[in-house]
Formats: structure tokens, C-alpha cells, sequence
């Protein structure tokens, strides 16, 4: 597994330089790994939906039509793909969602605050050392039983998918600082319960398509 080699405090900058092409980026590589995600995801109507990392809000919107009755919530980084995903939020007629800068490291919602937490293509950027960090924020502010349904950049299983290992090893922001992981292990270390993980290979890109939930008696890591 690749290290990480775009600084955190270059991300917002990156993505808001190919947050106009980052669309089409996705429709091609990304997508299938996008819809089976939200599969997975099963949100029901009426339940307490976070997004991290909403990017350009190409599942933020679909989540709203699937939760008409429930409370949705979306935080990226950078404002420029928020810009994105207010506008399409806006025109999918909805009025109860909310989206605005945050980050994942220390996220401004109380414990046990969703049901379903969703995440897109964020781990592929983060420093290996942080995984933890982070996913013990993202087990503090779901419920017992919550669900976590996400998607990462991943391990390709054949010769071909190795293009774009080989595109980071020469320039990492050519994919937006994506690299290839496998979140699995540390899902199990950080507690997580009733892990699945799937599969999807799209135009080579490799994804890994994970489902996990909170366990009922979870402890959660006091703040600081």
C-alpha cells in the first residue's frame, strides 16, 4: 500500500482545481463503485444521513431523494466541489439537508448523532498513520448498530489496473492524490462489526466497496 504523498493543507486546493472536470472523472472510473455503495447503504427513509467528503454532490443527491423524511448532512473540505453539490442539492427540490466545510478529523456533531455515515474516496488520500484517527470519529458520531457504507481507491486484482498505481508513482495530483488502500484490517482494529467488502473495477480503476456497522455497546473515544 502506497503512502500518501499529498499534505493534507494541498487537498482543498487540488480538488478545487478539478472540481469542474471531476465529474466526468467519476461517471467514468468511479461510478458503479458509487451506486453499489449506496446500495449497501440501505437508507430508509426518515433516518440521519452524514456524507464526508460530498465532493461535487453526485451521491448527496441521490440521498436526498432516498431520504425525503430524514435529516441529511454533508461536510467536504474543499468549497469549490460544495459549490457543486449545493446546486444539484438545490435542484433536487429538497429543504432538509445541510452542507458545509468541515473535516473528517473532527467532525462538529455530537456522539451518536447518525444512523448512516457514507464516504466516498477519501481514505485513498489520507496518511496511512490516520486511518484510525479518523474512523474513530466517524464510530463516535454514529449510533449503536449505525451503518458505514463507503468506497476507497484500492489494490487492483489484475495486471491492467496497475496503470494507475504507476500514474501516482509519477505524479499523485494527476488522481487527485488518490492511492490505492485496503481498509479492512483497520475497520476490525477500530471495532467495527459486520464488515463486507466488495470488489469493482471500472475503465481499470480498482475500488474497493466496504459496509460496516457499529457495534451496540461500542465505547467511544472521549474528545479532547
Amino acid at each position: 500500500m502506497p503512502e500518501a504523498r499529498i499534505e493534507k493543507d494541498r487537498i482543498a486546493d487540488i480538488y478545487s482545481k478539478i472540481a469542474p472536470s471531476y465529474d466526468l472523472w467519476a461517471w467514468l472510473t468511479e461510478s458503479k463503485a458509487r451506486d453499489r455503495c449506496l446500495e449497501l447503504a440501505a437508507i430508509q427513509s426518515g433516518e440521519d444521513v452524514l456524507e464526508v467528503a460530498v465532493g461535487t454532490g453526485l451521491a448527496f443527491e441521490r440521498i436526498l431523494a432516498t431520504n425525503p423524511a430524514g435529516r441529511n448532512e454533508g461536510i467536504d473540505l474543499t468549497e469549490a466541489m460544495l459549490i457543486r453539490a449545493q446546486k444539484k442539492a438545490a435542484k433536487s427540490g429538497s429543504r432538509n439537508y445541510r452542507l458545509r466545510v468541515g473535516d473528517a478529523y473532527d467532525l462538529d456533531f455530537p456522539d451518536n448523532s447518525f444512523d448512516v455515515l457514507v464516504n466516498h474516496y477519501m481514505f485513498d488520500l489520507l496518511p496511512r498513520h490516520d486511518f484510525l484517527t479518523v474512523l474513530e470519529e466517524f464510530k463516535r458520531v454514529l449510533r449503536p448498530g449505525g451503518r458505514l457504507a463507503m468506497v476507497n481507491m484500492t489494490v487492483g486484482e489484475r495486471w491492467y489496473n496497475g496503470l494507475w498505481d504507476r500514474v501516482y508513482r509519477i505524479s499523485p495530483a494527476l488522481l487527485g492524490g488518490c492511492r490505492s488502500v485496503l481498509l479492512v484490517p483497520q475497520l476490525e482494529a477500530c471495532g467495527f462489526q459486520h464488515i463486507s467488502r466488495e470488489y469493482v473495477s471500472q475503465l481499470a480503476f480498482p475500488s474497493e466497496v466496504i459496509q460496516a456497522e457499529k457495534a451496540f455497546g461500542s465505547s467511544i473515544r472521549a474528545r479532547i
